[in-house]
């Protein structure tokens, strides 16, 4: 079970290069961290810091009125490249809860909504409405359960799957989607189980 995701109010980070991919987001030489616990200090490693450490100036990331942003606006192809999911878990170690772009990598949305971290698609022209509005400093507004985007004189409809949706909502991992989606057949199935093989389920006194 996932922390349910309802609704996100935060200022966004613009960043509208194309083809943001995993690597960027998350550098292969750290794929052997598996614990996701601490991974937001890697996010954009190698974009934000030199190899000794040392802070790389001017990464709208690093930005002082960028802290405690939820909220990225991306370019097309966000999440582009290799299917590695720390790259989401990095996301959301950081505090991101929601990606805006015209498109995304697909491996890379699927894993966010397996991740409690909303991936939206919009189009072209309302990235960069949007985009503008995050670099005058706007807050946004975003209500998954109306499918809502609010920010400065800009309301806009969120896309977002009904599945998703549901999945964000009620803070849903992949084993719940199934129990929610098929948990019916998987209890039938094992009630008829139960009466065709019945020895297998006998219980040692």
């Amino acid at each position: 079970m996932m922390q349910p995701l309802t609704r996100i109010s935060s200022r966004a980070v613009y960043l509208p290069e194309p083809n943001i991919d995993t690597d960027a987001l998350f550098p292969a030489r750290y794929l052997l961290l598996m614990e996701r616990k601490g991974l937001g200090e890697y996010l954009f490693r190698d974009r934000r810091f030199l190899a000794d450490g040392t802070p790389i100036a001017g990464f709208p990331l690093d930005a002082a009125d960028a802290q405690g942003a939820q909220i990225i606006i991306g370019g097309p192809g966000f999440g582009c490249g290799s299917s590695r999911e720390q790259a989401v878990w990095a996301l959301y170690e950081y505090g991101i809860r929601c990606v805006l772009a015209p498109d995304f990598g697909d491996i890379f949305a699927n894993n966010c909504a397996k991740n409690g971290l909303l991936a939206s698609r919009m189009p072209a022209s309302m990235i960069e409405a949007l985009g503008a509005a995050a670099q005058a400093g706007e807050t946004f507004d975003i209500d998954i359960e109306a499918r809502q985007i609010r920010a400065g004189a800009i309301t806009t409809a969120l896309n977002v799957a009904d599945n998703v949706r549901a999945a964000l909502l009620n803070g849903w991992d992949d084993t719940d989607i199934i129990l929610a989606e098929d948990g019916e057949h998987i209890a039938a199935f094992e009630r008829l189980h139960r009466q065709r093989q019945p020895w297998l389920f006998e219980q040692t006194p």
